[in-house]
Parts: structure tokens; C-alpha cells; sequence
């Protein structure tokens, strides 16, 4: 089991700034309103054992890495950690979620191996900080207190004051990016000292695929992920807006493990009216660019609008697998049929009439386990490859029923095609002029292509190019004219 860092403290300590300033990517929404934290926002982090410095946070190949086997009997990565950044103790919402605050500390702090006290050295030892070390001391892991805002020196002279709390201090000013090596070294310590880490090689496998789910406010998303991970993993309420952050949750089902991902609700751009408004919207954005697949949720009592218009423009944009889901399928069930409904998703985005539709109620976790079945065929249809002669003959087959058109009264030739990459599987078709094959025939080869290549359901990417004077690959043209 990886081990677990909380970072706790009252509100405006600055905990969000210090677990981004950790992880080295601006995860968590960080902004001068107490309270912006709701949700545990988690993230992976590679420490590096021999240094006693920190790497770079986990790329996905790196993630991925975490479940193959040791090579010579010697795990790949021997020190993973899980930082979990928190709301703040005692924080009023303004939306009457602090109890649903609370609880989400609570579980962090439960299942924490590690804690990080965060106080604030501008503001000086408060009472409330007195009331968190003593909620703190009744706990048995190990815990340390982290003197953030300590951007100077003078700072650096004021901080000990908090040595009454009964732990060590240790300075850092995560704005200034001072004490971070210290801070680094007293965490692998700690850990280390209570046997925490563990062999990667033995541990349970990492997620293989990431999972974005994404929609307008209240259309279920949060729920979703509650009834996978079958815990109250992410706050879920009526309230449009609760989820600010997003939220990687990694979970298992069947022995495979996933992490799925809760995003903000989406708002169309000129209904963003504050700058929490703005951060959650671009978080919205960057879970789609970071996915495997996309969870596309739609409201099955609510027509379709702009706002999933612009999302399913992004994920257009960005290429990614994707499913429409239409949820709260209960409420419909008796008096619609889902062809109707699929139809309707149909007509809308005709451009992703490859894209699968389930059906689902995320609340009682109906078809939830089989649509995200699907969305593992998904994956592993994205990563796939094909052998180039098998691709050369079915475009060739493609070319001969419906023939490139001339350009100038001369004849668009293709020689021979090849797959460049995956995710999305992309096609090179080498040719004598790119600039012959228009958009039009482009969706014509796509089209074809995906009756035969193992790609039926994901975004294929097709690219043109000129061959080089050099290249006398001719396999297209040759069985062409045979």
C-alpha cells in the first residue's frame, strides 16, 4: 500500500500552496477566500532515495510502471508516496457543506501514514491552532509541523513560538520556495524510521487508465464516483458548484485498478463570473487533456446545451476515447426507450457518431460496473497497433473503391501507409501531394478505415505526407496497378 501524507491545518496556512508547491504542478485551486478546499485532492510522488531530493511528480508512463514486475527480483520504484490536501479545520462554507469538509479531513487524516500540520508563521500561534495539535496528538502516526509563510529570515527567528505545540519545527515558505529540501528530507525520514514505505513489486497493481468524467453542474458526476469506490470518496450535494478541484481517485473493481477522475462542474465562459469560477473551469479542461478516456455525462431529464456542446468540442479537440453517458436512466426508464435518447445524442454530435452510449443511474450503480468495462476496451483500442502490411492493404482497398480525385489533372497517388502512434492511433498515408486530399475524402478514409482497423470506436488521427526524394516504398501504388 502506498503511503499516505495529509496536510492539515486551519484555514489560510496556505496548504494548498505548499502541496502544490510539493507536487510541482498548481493541482489545487489556490486563492485569499478561506474555504476554496473541499474535497481531498490527492496526487503521486516519486522521492528519490538516493539524493534525499525529490523528482519530478509521476508522468503516466511512470504511474504505469508502478505495476510491472521488479526486474532481478528489485522493485522499479521503492519510495511512492500519496500527498492528500484537505479543507480547513473548522472552515464555515458558505454553502452549509462544512460538515461534508470535516468528514473528508477526517478520512484523510484516518488513513494518513503521515501528517503535515501546517501553521502559519505571519499570523503567529493561534488558539485554533492549540485546538488542532490537540486533536492532532490523539492520533498514533507520526506527525510534523510545517511553518509555512516563513518567506525570510526574521521568519525563520519567529517560528519558534510554535515549538509549544510539543513537535519540532520546520520552516518553509512555500510562495518564496524556501525549505524544501529540509521539508523533504523529514518526511522520507519519518516515513522510513516507521517501516511506511514498501516494495512496489509486491504491492497491489497501479491504475492502468485514467478516467475523466466530466459535465455540466449537477448532472451526477461526484455520485458516480462515490458508487464506484463504494465510500463517500469525493463530497456529492444538490448544490451547483460543490466540486472545485479535480480530484484523481483511484479505486479497484474485479482486481484492476483505475483512477477515476472528478472535475468541476462546467459552466458555458460567459457564466464565469468569479475567478473560483474560472480556476474550476480550466481544471475541467486540463482532466480531459490528461485522460485515457473521457466519461461524458449528460442529464437524461435536461436537453442538451451549449455547455455540452463546448465539452464535446474539447474532447473532439483533444482526441480522446470517449462514452456518453446519459444518467439518472431511473427516472426514464418506464417512459422512454433509450434508442430515442441514443438518437437524439446521434443528432447532436454527428461528428462522434463513433463514440459508445450507455445508460446509467449513478446513484444505485446501475450498468455503472459495465460501462466502465467499456471504457477499458476503450483504452486498450487507443493503444493498439497494426502491422503496416495489413494497413496497406485495406487502404489500398479503401483507394480503389473510392479513388482520390485529381488535382490539376494530376493523379493523387498514395504509396504506403504506416501507424505513427498511439493515443489516438495515428496514420500516415505517404503521398506525392498532400494537398490533394481534401477534408471531405480525409472523413471518407476514416470512415472505411474504422469498418476494419481495431480502432471501431476511438479517434483515429490520419495525417498526409509527402514522401522524401529518397523513398521508393511503393507497396499502395504497386497492388494498385496489379
Amino acid at each position: 500500500m502506498i503511503p499516505q501524507i495529509a496536510i492539515v491545518g486551519r484555514p489560510n496556512v496556505g496548504k494548498s500552496s505548499l502541496f502544490n508547491w510539493i507536487i510541482g504542478e498548481r493541482i489545487s485551486i489556490v486563492d485569499s477566500v478561506a474555504g476554496v478546499t473541499r474535497d481531498r485532492v490527492t496526487r503521486l510522488l516519486d522521492l528519490e532515495p538516493e539524493t534525499k531530493t525529490v523528482r519530478r511528480p509521476l508522468s503516466k508512463r511512470e504511474e504505469k510502471r508502478l505495476s510491472d514486475s521488479a526486474n532481478d527480483g528489485k522493485p522499479n520504484i521503492t519510495k511512492i508516496v500519496e500527498f492528500v490536501d484537505t479543507g480547513g479545520f473548522g472552515i464555515v462554507d458558505v454553502d452549509d457543506l462544512s460538515e461534508d469538509v470535516e468528514m473528508q479531513i477526517r478520512l484523510a487524516i484516518s488513513s494518513a501514514c503521515l501528517i503535515l500540520f501546517v501553521v502559519d508563521v505571519q499570523e503567529g500561534l493561534t488558539a485554533f491552532d492549540s485546538i488542532v495539535a490537540e486533536r492532532l496528538r490523539k492520533l498514533s502516526c507520526p506527525i510534523l509541523l510545517v511553518v509555512n509563510k516563513a518567506d525570510n529570515e526574521s521568519d525563520e527567528r519567529n517560528t519558534h513560538e510554535f515549538q509549544a505545540l510539543g513537535w519540532g519545527v520546520i520552516s518553509v515558505s512555500a510562495k518564496q520556495k524556501r525549505g524544501r529540501v529540509a521539508l523533504m528530507q523529514e518526511i522520507e525520514q519519518a516515513l522510513s524510521e516507521n517501516d511506511l514505505f514498501t516494495d512496489t513489486s509486491d504491492s497491489d497493481q497501479e491504475p492502468v487508465m485514467k478516467v475523466a468524467i466530466v459535465g455540466r453542474r449537477n448532472v451526477g458526476k461526484s455520485t458516480f464516483i462515490n458508487t464506484l469506490t463504494k465510500e463517500e470518496r469525493v463530497i456529492a450535494s444538490p448544490i451547483p458548484g460543490t466540486t472545485r478541484d479535480i480530484i484523481d481517485v483511484r479505486f479497484e473493481m474485479d482486481g484492476k485498478t483505475f483512477v477515476a477522475v472528478d472535475t468541476p462542474g462546467f459552466q458555458r465562459k460567459k457564466g464565469v463570473k468569479t475567478d473560483l469560477e474560472f480556476y474550476s473551469s480550466t481544471r475541467a479542461e486540463r482532466a480531459i487533456r490528461m485522460a485515457d478516456v473521457v466519461l461524458m455525462f449528460f442529464d437524461c431529464t435536461v436537453q442538451v446545451g451549449k455547455v455540452e456542446k463546448q465539452l464535446v468540442s474539447l474532447i473532439e479537440e483533444q482526441m480522446k476515447p470517449c462514452i456518453f453517458v446519459v444518467n439518472k436512466w431511473d427516472k426514464l426508464t418506464d417512459v422512454m426507450a433509450t434508442e430515442r435518447w441514443a438518437d437524439y445524442l446521434r443528432e447532436q454530435f454527428p461528428s462522434l457518431a463513433y463514440a459508445p452510449i450507455a445508460f446509467v443511474t449513478g446513484k444505485s450503480g446501475r450498468n455503472c460496473k459495465k460501462m466502465l468495462n467499456h471504457a477499458q476496451m476503450l483504452f486498450k483500442q487507443s493503444r493498439q497497433r497494426i502491422a503496416t502490411a495489413r494497413l496497406n492493404k485495406w487502404v489500398t482497398k479503401a483507394l480503389d473503391y473510392n479513388p482520390p480525385p485529381l488535382r490539376f489533372h494530376h493523379k493523387a497517388k498514395v504509396y504506403y501507409a504506416t501507424q505513427a502512434d498511439i493515443q489516438p492511433p495515428t496514420i500516415v498515408l505517404f503521398c506525392n501531394m498532400e494537398e490533394a486530399f481534401s477534408k471531405q475524402y480525409e472523413r471518407y478514409l476514416l470512415t472505411t478505415l474504422r469498418d476494419e482497423l481495431p480502432f471501431a470506436d476511438v479517434p483515429i488521427k490520419i495525417i498526409f505526407r509527402k514522401r522524401d526524394s529518397g523513398d521508393n516504398a511503393n507497396e499502395i501504388e504497386v497492388k494498385r496497378k496489379s
